[in-house]
């Protein structure tokens, strides 16, 4: 397994340790900031976010950069984004930061998406995120990373930003996967 494949497997491993500190409750790491709840497990959950999301383009860079592009790369690097972007969403909505309709539109594209690769690859086929998915994923993660902000005591973060942002999102989510659809429809064989 080449270098920019372990990072992306890093990535995987990352989101439980993500999820635990967005979800588990340190009361004793809470403070309050002029009004605001500020905690310490907020900002741990962002900082890994971030850590794990620039590991998204360090492992693409790494591939093309050194020749390390691989079929199974190709698989892994978009099943990691979905894996960050969804367990990050639901431990989102477990703290009712987002919408669970929301939750639900990415996670059912994602899931149809990752079944239309499973099809794929069952005919020898590697489907690669194409570029709408790319500028999803891009929004996904901003909108995600605004929701974690969303806690902290900074006034902007408090006008709608993240819920237009994630809104956005969704929003690409569809138009994304309706493409991805429109695009590889032949790999959907009626005839079996």
């Amino acid at each position: 397994m080449n270098l920019a494949n372990r990072i992306t497997l890093a990535r995987i491993i990352a989101m439980p340790v993500v999820v635990f500190f967005q979800l588990v409750p340190w009361h004793a790491l809470d403070s309050h900031v002029g009004g605001f709840a500020l905690t310490d497990r907020d900002l741990i959950t962002t900082v890994l976010f971030l850590l794990a999301t620039a590991s998204d383009g360090i492992d693409g860079y790494l591939a093309r950069k050194y020749h390390m592009i691989t079929n199974f790369g190709k698989f892994l690097d978009p099943l990691a984004d979905k894996v960050l972007v969804c367990a990050a969403l639901i431990g989102l909505m477990a703290v009712s930061r987002v919408a669970a309709w929301v939750v639900i539109v990415v996670v059912t594209r994602e899931f149809a998406v990752t079944g239309l690769r499973l099809v794929a690859a069952d005919d020898g086929i590697v489907i690669a995120a194409g570029s709408l998915g790319k500028w999803k994923t891009r929004l996904q993660m901003i909108g995600i990373i605004a929701l974690l902000l969303n806690n902290f005591p900074f006034s902007l973060w408090h006008f709608p930003f993240a819920t237009i942002m994630i809104d956005l999102a969704a929003l690409m989510t569809v138009i994304s996967g309706i493409d991805y659809f429109v695009r590889n429809w032949k790999v959907i064989d009626y005839s079996r």
